[in-house]
C-alpha cells in the first residue's frame, strides 16, 4: 500500500496581489499577476509526490490550452495523469485568486470540467485500490461523485481523508465514510454551526463532527497550532513559526503530508506535526503548486523549523 489517491479538481489558478483585498464594490490597482497550476485536488496530488510519494490524480481537464497546460505541470511534479480525462466538451476550471500584503487572499472559483465529474470517474479508482494508502477528497468536484468515491474507498478498507473545502452542507451519510476531516476554523463554523474562535470553542465543534460519524476530525487554525480530535483522545500540535507571504495551498499542504505520513505509519500526532510542517513551508512563498515543499526542504524544517510557544 505505497500509492496516495487524490480525486478532485484541477484549477489554472489567475492571481492577482493587492496590498489589500477590496471591499464590496471597490476597484483597487493591483501590484502584479501571473498564472499558475492549481486546484485543491491537483495541490494536494502535487504536495503528496512532492514528498516522496507515488501519487495519482483522478479529474478532468477541459480540452483547451489551459487543459495542456495543467497535465504538463502536473506531470513535471511527479503526479500520475493517466487518470485523468480530458473533456473536450467544456473549458478546464479556473480560480481567481487576490493575495494581500498579509498573506490573506480571497479566491473565486469557476469550476468547467470538474463540475462535469461523475460516477463514471469514480470507475478510474477501481483497479488502484488494493495499492492504496489512502484517499484524499475535496468539495470543488459534485458532492454526489465526492460520496461515490469515499465508499468506493471504505468498502475497499482504504483511509478517505475529506478536506471539506470550499465549506458547504454536507449530505449525513458522508460522515460515516470518512476517516479524517481537516476544516480549518471558517470550515468547521459552517460546517457544525459553531461559531470557532478559539481552542475551546473549536474542541465543541471538533465533537460535534464526531457525534456525525467522522473517525477523526482535525481543525487546522493556521497561526494558533492544530487541533485533533480521535475517539475520546484530543491533542494539540502547536503552530510552526513562519513568516507568511501567501496563505493559498496551505490547507492543500497540510493534507498531501498528512497522507505521506500516514502512509508511512507515523503515529497520528506526527503525522498531524508533518501536515503542520507543510502548510508553514507553502506560506512563505508566492503561489499554490509552486510553494508546495521538497522531500529535502521538508526535511530540513522538520529538523530545524522553529515552533511558536504557547
Amino acid at each position: 500500500m505505497n500509492n496516495i489517491l487524490v480525486f478532485g479538481s484541477i484549477n489554472l489558478d489567475l492571481v492577482t496581489r493587492t496590498h489589500r483585498l477590496p471591499k464590496p464594490g471597490e476597484t483597487l490597482r493591483g501590484i502584479s499577476f501571473f498564472t499558475a497550476s492549481g486546484g485543491k485536488g491537483a495541490n494536494q496530488a502535487v504536495a503528496a509526490a512532492k514528498l516522496g510519494m507515488t501519487t495519482f490524480m483522478i479529474g478532468r481537464v477541459g480540452g483547451d490550452s489551459f487543459g495542456q497546460e495543467l497535465l504538463e505541470s502536473l506531470q513535471q511534479s511527479g503526479v500520475k495523469c493517466d487518470r485523468i480525462f480530458i473533456d473536450k466538451n467544456t473549458a478546464s476550471g479556473i480560480a481567481t485568486i487576490a493575495v494581500e500584503d498579509t498573506g490573506e487572499n480571497t479566491i473565486v472559483i469557476v469550476p468547467g470540467a470538474n463540475d462535469r465529474i461523475n460516477e463514471s470517474d469514480c470507475d478510474r479508482l477501481t483497479d488502484l485500490l488494493p495499492d492504496a494508502a489512502a484517499l484524499l477528497l475535496q468539495l470543488e468536484i459534485p458532492l454526489s461523485s465526492v460520496l461515490a468515491a469515499a465508499k468506493k474507498a471504505q468498502n475497499a478498507g482504504i483511509p478517505v481523508i475529506l478536506d471539506p473545502a470550499p465549506a458547504r452542507e454536507l449530505p449525513p451519510e458522508l460522515y460515516s465514510v470518512i476517516d479524517i476531516i481537516t476544516p480549518n476554523e471558517t470550515e468547521l463554523s459552517i460546517l457544525t454551526g459553531i461559531a470557532v474562535r478559539d481552542i475551546e470553542t473549536a474542541r465543541e465543534a471538533l465533537t460535534e463532527l464526531q457525534k456525525r460519524g467522522v473517525k477523526t476530525a482535525i481543525a487546522k487554525l493556521g497561526a494558533k497550532g492544530v487541533l485533533c480530535a480521535r475517539g475520546e483522545e484530543q491533542f494539540f500540535v502547536p503552530a510552526f513559526e513562519v513568516e507568511a507571504v501567501d496563505t493559498v495551498a496551505a490547507g492543500d499542504a497540510f493534507n498531501g503530508a498528512l497522507a505521506v505520513a500516514i502512509a508511512q505509519g507515523l503515529p497520528l500526532p506526527e503525522s498531524v506535526r508533518w501536515g503542520a510542517a507543510a502548510g508553514a513551508l507553502t506560506v512563505t512563498k508566492p503561489g499554490a503548486q509552486s510553494a508546495l515543499p521538497s522531500r529535502l526542504t521538508f526535511e530540513e524544517f522538520l529538523r530545524e523549523g522553529k515552533i511558536k510557544a504557547g
